[in-house]
């Protein structure tokens, strides 16, 4: 049922694109027609999947390095009360500055490759996922940790065999968030200045006026994005049986 939602989801959107292009009668340099992003798509398939591996990897490493950098920033906090004041100044301040700004300085310092793109990424992702898993270290139920205190257990003890796995579900959380803006730091970071990537693909097109490649690059980058997304939320699920789920539009109202 999931997959034909989004079949008729997909071709809902596609049909109202095609409405808004044949209602405004709008040029293909303003906004081509879905058969012409398609016809593009496959025309130029190789080159998309070419530019489309190195967006990918990006992405991917960059979810990977934010994610270890936010836990393990996670846990200082939690367990080094010092460190906890040191440190959420700086993972605030790392979301006050726009990361777009840092963009240009990232690629001046780490050269046009891939690790300017993994920087961003891991930039944007490292904040959901300190916030998300030091609040759950944060709210751990008082009465498991004065059990475990009753029973003669450590700081470590706890932090490990309590707090942590409590903390997992909004561990969990913060991941899905990452996940869903870790495309955003890969592609300003190609924006600004890469040689390779689905958003340096797109800036080449705009330049040239092929709007069908650009939107086919966009199209991909979508596909990715979301599969990705998916991808990491069935992990999460399959790593978190224990998670309850509940779905709020089949609550009863108490009388």
């Amino acid at each position: 049922m999931t997959a034909l939602r989004t079949i008729v989801v997909f071709a809902g959107l596609v049909l109202v694109w095609q409405a808004i292009v044949l209602a405004f009668e709008l040029p293909r340099f303003i906004l081509p027609a879905p058969w012409q992003v398609a016809e593009a798509w496959w025309r130029n398939l190789g080159l998309l999947l070419h530019h489309a591996r190195y967006t990918l990897a990006e992405i991917l490493l960059g979810l990977g390095c934010g994610a270890l950098l936010g836990g393990a920033t996670a846990l200082a906090m939690a367990y080094f009360r010092p460190a906890r004041r040191w440190l959420l100044p700086v993972t605030v301040i790392s979301q006050a500055i726009p990361v777009f700004a840092l963009a240009p300085m990232l690629v001046l310092w780490l050269g046009f490759g891939m690790a300017s793109k993994v920087a961003m990424a891991t930039l944007i992702i490292y904040f959901p996922v300190t916030a998300a898993f030091f609040d759950g270290l944060r709210r751990t139920d008082p009465g498991w940790l004065e059990l475990a205190a009753t029973m003669g257990a450590s700081r470590w003890a706890m932090l490990r065999h309590i707090r942590t796995p409590a903390a997992l579900p909004a561990l969990a959380s913060g991941l899905r968030v990452a996940t869903a803006v870790a495309p955003i730091g890969a592609v300003v970071g190609e924006w600004v200045g890469a040689s390779a990537g689905l958003g340096y693909l797109m800036l080449h097109a705009n330049a040239r006026t092929q709007q069908p490649l650009m939107f086919a690059a966009l199209l991909t980058l979508a596909v990715i994005a979301v599969a990705l997304y998916f991808g990491v939320d069935a992990a999460l699920r399959r790593l978190l049986p224990w998670q309850a789920e509940s779905n709020p539009s089949e609550d009863v109202p108490s009388p």
